[in-house]
């Protein structure tokens, strides 16, 4: 089975799990994710802007996926990226299309 042949009731409640469990491990940082995986939170929220068709913008978009507003959780969870980090995220960024 590909992607392309699930349902989109599945892949949207996938989807949904997947940005519960994010909003829950504040402790994973953004910079983390883009130097692992290449993408993070604020890409999730600029999808879903995009797949939306015009129905809402990035801001919008990026509140869904943290729960609040992108300000907010930037204060109260977002740590001091590290050189190295910085370095990985870098790194991975050249890895995507």
């Amino acid at each position: 089975m590909t992607i392309d042949e699930i349902d989109d009731a599945t892949a949207a409640r996938a989807f949904r799990h997947l940005v519960r469990h994010l909003q829950h491990r504040t402790d994973a940082q953004n910079v983390d994710l883009m130097g692992l995986a290449g993408f993070c939170r604020n890409c999730l929220g600029d999808w879903l802007a995009e797949e939306s068709g015009g129905a809402f913008d990035n801001i919008t978009g990026r509140e869904a996926v943290y729960g609040m507003p992108y300000a907010q959780w930037k204060a109260d969870h977002q740590a001091p990226a590290s050189p190295e980090q910085l370095a990985r995220m870098q790194d991975s960024m050249t890895r995507n299309p």
